[in-house]
C-alpha cells in the first residue's frame, strides 16, 4: 500500500495543512510534510472531513438507471411492502446491478461506510442477499458495508422467514434486522425473542425498524431496552426511524431518551419528511449515538432521494429546524464520524493514528460545506483515492 500525501487541505475547516496517510492510517497532520515515494495530491484548499456514513439504506430496492417506474401506490405500510415484493421480478430488478449503481454513487459523493438492509422473505429466499454480497465484494476497496438481514414482510407472520434469517446470518449478513414487532408481527414478545435469539446464536448486533408511533412505539421501545439490559447487549442494538421518540410530549420523550442512552442503543434516522421524527439535537444532548441514512432511493415506494449523504443531511437539518452554524456542524458529525461510531466502528476522526478515510468538500466553513451543493473533489478510503471530482476512480469498477 503506497503512502498518500495530500497537501493544502483544511482538516475540519482549520487552517491549511498536509495529511500523510501510511499503511491505511493517518500518520501525520501538519505543514510542509514530506514522504519519499508517496503519491501526492493537491487539495486546493478544500475542507477535509471523515468520510460520510450512510447508516440506514436499502441498496437492494433502488430503480436508479432503470426505466421510470409508474406503479407506485399509496396506502398503508403493508400495501407498500406487498407492492414492492410483488413487483421485483416483473420489473427485472437485479439486486447486484442496482445495489452497485446506488453504492457507487454514494462513494462518488464521499461515503466510506454503508449499513444496508436487504429483504429476506419467503418469496425471494436468499437471492437478494446473494446480490448484495456480490456488491460488497466488488466494492470492498471503496467502502465498508454492513448488511442487515431484514424481514421486510414480517418475521412471525410469515412461517419460514426465521429459518431464512438464520441462513442469511450464516451466509455473511452482519446484523439481525427486525420490523415493527407489535404492529407488523402482532406478537412483540415472540418477535423480539426471535430477533435476540438469532443475535445470540450468531454473535451479531441488531437493528430494528420501528415505525410505530406514540405509546405503541414507546411500549415496543421499552421492551427492546429491557431485553438489551437483560442480555448484556448494550452497544449492540440499534433502532431505525424510532418515530415514537418524535412524540410531542417532552415529559414522555425525555425519560425515554435517557433510557435509550443508558442502554447504549443507537438510533438511525432519515429525517422522514412525512413523519414526526426524533430531534437530532435532543438525542445527541441525551448522549445517544445517532447515525443518518438516505433510506430508499427512487424505488417502488417513492420517487424521491439522492445517493448523497450531504443531500440527506440537508433534509435532516431542515426537518430538525437547524439554522445555526453549531447545529450544522453537529449535523455533519452525525453524517460522518458520529454515524460510523453508531455503526459500532472505530471513529476517532481526523487525528494521527485514525483511519485513513476522508472526503474533501467545498465550502468556507464546516457549516457552509453542509449546505453547499458541489461535487466532492476527492474521496479517500484507507489511504487510497477511490473517487475524484464526483466520479469513481478505482480500476475495474464502472457503473453498471
Amino acid at each position: 500500500m503506497q503512502d498518500l500525501l495530500i497537501r493544502n487541505i483544511r482538516p475540519m475547516g482549520a487552517e491549511a495543512q498536509d495529511i500523510l496517510i501510511r499503511a491505511g492510517r493517518i500518520a501525520a497532520i501538519g505543514k510542509g510534510l514530506a514522504a519519499e515515494g508517496a503519491t501526492v495530491e493537491d487539495g486546493a484548499g478544500a475542507i477535509a472531513i471523515p468520510t460520510l456514513a450512510d447508516t440506514h439504506t436499502h441498496l437492494d430496492k433502488t430503480t436508479w438507471g432503470m426505466p421510470w417506474y409508474p406503479g407506485r401506490k399509496g396506502g398503508s405500510l403493508q400495501d407498500l411492502i406487498d407492492n414492492e415484493r410483488n413487483s421485483r421480478i416483473p420489473l427485472g430488478l437485479d439486486v447486484h446491478r442496482q445495489s452497485m449503481r446506488h453504492a457507487i454513487q454514494l462513494v462518488e459523493n464521499g461515503t466510506g461506510h454503508i449499513r444496508s438492509h436487504v429483504d429476506i422473505d419467503t418469496d425471494h429466499g436468499l437471492s437478494l442477499l446473494e446480490g448484495k454480497l456480490a456488491t460488497r465484494t466488488a466494492l470492498a476497496d471503496a467502502v465498508d458495508m454492513q448488511i442487515v438481514a431484514f424481514p421486510q414482510s414480517g418475521l412471525m407472520k410469515r412461517p419460514g422467514t426465521y429459518e431464512l434469517m438464520d441462513e442469511a446470518l450464516a451466509m455473511g449478513a452482519d446484523v439481525v434486522g427486525g420490523l415493527d414487532p407489535s404492529s407488523m408481527d402482532r406478537d412483540p414478545k415472540g418477535s423480539l425473542d426471535a430477533i435476540f435469539r438469532l443475535a445470540e446464536k450468531h454473535g451479531k448486533p441488531i437493528d430494528i425498524h420501528l415505525h410505530e408511533y406514540g405509546e405503541l412505539g414507546a411500549f415496543t421501545l421499552e421492551e427492546i431496552i429491557a431485553r438489551t439490559h437483560a442480555l448484556g447487549m448494550q452497544g449492540l442494538v440499534g433502532v431505525s426511524h424510532c418515530f415514537c421518540l418524535g412524540m410531542p410530549d417532552p415529559l414522555r420523550v425525555g425519560p425515554l431518551m435517557e433510557e435509550v442512552a443508558k442502554a447504549d442503543i443507537r438510533i438511525f434516522t432519515t429525517g422522514h419528511p412525512s413523519a414526526e421524527v426524533p430531534s437530532l439535537q435532543d438525542m445527541r444532548a441525551a448522549g445517544i449515538r445517532v447515525g443518518l441514512g438516505c433510506d430508499g432511493i427512487r424505488d417502488t415506494w417513492g420517487p424521491w432521494g439522492q445517493p448523497d449523504m450531504l443531500h440527506r443531511a440537508r433534509i435532516v437539518g431542515m426537518k430538525n429546524r437547524m439554522r445555526r452554524d453549531d447545529e450544522l456542524e453537529l449535523l455533519l458529525d452525525a453524517a460522518s464520524r458520529g454515524g460510523v461510531e453508531a455503526m459500532g466502528l472505530e471513529a476517532p476522526g481526523l487525528v494521527p493514528g485514525g483511519s485513513g478515510d476522508l472526503t474533501l468538500v467545498a465550502g468556507e466553513t464546516l457549516a457552509h460545506a453542509v449546505v453547499e451543493e458541489a461535487p466532492r473533489p476527492l474521496v479517500v478510503k484507507r489511504g487510497r483515492v477511490v473517487a475524484r471530482a464526483g466520479r469513481i476512480a478505482l480500476p475495474g469498477v464502472v457503473m453498471p
